[in-house]
């Protein structure tokens, strides 16, 4: 595993272990860095297949997770990348510090359109994070291979989506994106 994380084939993301007030899950998550490879890896061989795959969000997930250290890297700053998971079952994908006294919540959805319930746990987490001024995002593919812009952001309850179709715009997203939480 280690030689695999080294070469930087695969990325170990450790939980944020601010309690909250709740017993945290404290194993890391796992991802490939190289969606293309992880695909081939499952047998997921063209796009109608990774569409119709039950892997078809964890792939999603990995994705942002090596866009979000790639760009981290290339702006010179240490990798910094956090998930949260309780044993009542709330979890966000990705906490980000921004400094002190900052934290980025994102979740990652692979859906075609977003429900107001895909930011329920960044709203959950937000709002239990009283030492933390926070900023949720959430991270949507689109069902097609669309090379359009990010969409306007669409408002669910006091938390901002914007669906994403490229990898440029999801770099732009995750790293610049100032959407109140």
């Amino acid at each position: 595993m280690s030689i695999l994380e080294i070469t930087g084939q695969i990325l170990l993301v450790p939980p944020f272990f601010e309690s909250f007030g709740k017993r945290l899950i404290k194993s890391p998550k796992l991802y490939f860095t190289d969606s293309g490879l992880a695909c081939h890896l499952l047998g997921l061989d063209d796009v109608r297949s990774l569409v119709r795959s039950p892997f078809r969000g964890p792939v999603f997930e990995g994705f942002v997770a090596a866009e979000i250290i790639k760009q981290q890297i290339g702006n010179g700053k240490a990798k910094e990348l956090y998930f949260f998971r309780d044993q009542q079952g709330l979890e966000v994908d990705f906490v980000i510090p921004r400094g002190a006294s900052r934290l980025w919540l994102v979740e990652a959805k692979a859906s075609k359109t977003l429900r107001p319930s895909d930011a329920a746990s960044v709203s959950k987490l937000a709002a239990a994070t009283q030492r933390y001024d926070t900023e949720s995002f959430v991270v949507s593919g689109s069902g097609s291979i669309s090379r359009r812009g990010c969409a306007k952001p669409r408002s669910f309850g006091g938390e901002r989506a914007r669906p994403c179709h490229s990898r440029r715009r999801l770099t732009n997203l995750v790293t610049r994106a100032k959407v109140p939480a």
